[in-house]
């Protein structure tokens, strides 16, 4: 069993360094621009590290359902492959909107795209998985044609 989620699992773990060093990111930038919580606003410089902290935060969820469904349901090593593009393009954005507003769009596209990606590889997995085991088609088979 162990040896169909290892990557997941690894994947996951570096997801949530991810998360806590953007988290990090916030404190430290608390303390350069003098925010003490619950503030939330101050200079651009700050709120642009705010919220490309929140930002990723909101979309981490979505991407640890979406990472466990496509690997577990359609391929594990693809999947992994895909999560670590998606975390790395999230550092990306991090970085992108901590240096200006602008700097994200790029990294914001791409980890959505990658986003998308994982969400229809679960969906034709959870699919396949459907029908195999009530229907007896096999859907796999069927897109290859």
């Amino acid at each position: 069993m162990l040896d169909q989620i290892h990557l997941l699992a690894a994947v996951t773990v570096l997801g949530v360094l991810e998360q806590a060093y953007f988290s990090l990111q916030v404190i430290y930038a608390r303390r350069a621009y003098g925010i003490s919580p619950p503030k939330v606003s101050g200079p651009p410089d700050f709120e642009r590290v705010f919220r490309a902290q929140v930002n990723c935060s909101e979309y981490f969820p979505i991407f640890l359902a979406v990472l466990w469904q496509a690997g577990l349901f359609f391929h594990q090593g693809l999947t992994a492959a895909l999560g670590l593009l998606y975390l790395y393009s999230r550092y990306h954005y991090f970085v992108g909107y901590k240096e200006s507003s602008l700097g994200r769009l790029t990294p914001m596209y791409f980890s959505a795209g990658v986003l998308w990606i994982l969400i229809g590889l679960a969906a034709v997995g959870i699919l396949h998985f459907l029908l195999s085991h009530y229907v007896g088609m096999n859907v796999l088979l069927f897109i290859s044609l």
